[in-house]
């Protein structure tokens, strides 16, 4: 059954403002399809959080894809800020992650993701297409785009046109 999830940054810093950080998202995603047995059917990368409309193939448990995606996704983008010589709020976002790390005990050193996900199971055809319209049509509401299979950083092109969007979906 597709559920619908959200991925949101803890304290909604804004880290895919920049793209090199949304890269990792979509290789991981891509990883996730190819090997772990994610069902992708929608999703969008907003500047702080991401929204999936995700399911499981088989025996596997989308609760340990979802994690492990968010364990791989936040140890690799924080490696990447710390590396990285142009991010100008490097240190800022460094001392955050830290902070929320030091106050939650299920983390050794950063936090990066908020832990809930917020999952919403879509039971029926109404549910599934609310839920698609609110994610495609979050960047849109956000100023990014006018149209929103406009976005580079989501499935919207995949079900409004013929033409494949960044990562290989199963359409609802």
């Amino acid at each position: 059954m597709p559920h619908f999830i959200t991925c949101t940054v803890i304290n909604w810093i804004d880290v895919f403002s920049r793209e090199q950080y949304k890269e990792i998202i979509i290789e991981s995603l891509k990883y996730c399809i190819a090997t772990k047995g994610l069902n992708l059917h929608a999703w969008v990368i907003m500047s702080n959080h991401l929204h999936l409309i995700v399911s499981a193939k088989g025996e596997e448990k989308l609760a340990d894809i979802i994690r492990d995606f968010k364990k791989y996704t936040s140890k690799q983008i924080i490696r990447a800020i710390e590396e990285s010589q142009i991010e100008s709020r490097r240190e800022w976002m460094i001392y955050m992650f830290k902070r929320a790390g030091s106050n939650n005990e299920n983390n050794k050193v950063y936090q990066f993701w908020v832990q809930d996900n917020h999952p919403i199971a879509l039971m029926n055809v109404g549910m599934s297409d609310q839920k698609l319209e609110y994610l495609h049509q979050n960047p849109v509401r956000s100023g990014y785009v006018w149209s929103a299979n406009e976005y580079k950083y989501s499935s919207s092109i995949d079900y409004s046109t013929e033409q494949e969007g960044l990562l290989p979906i199963e359409r609802l």
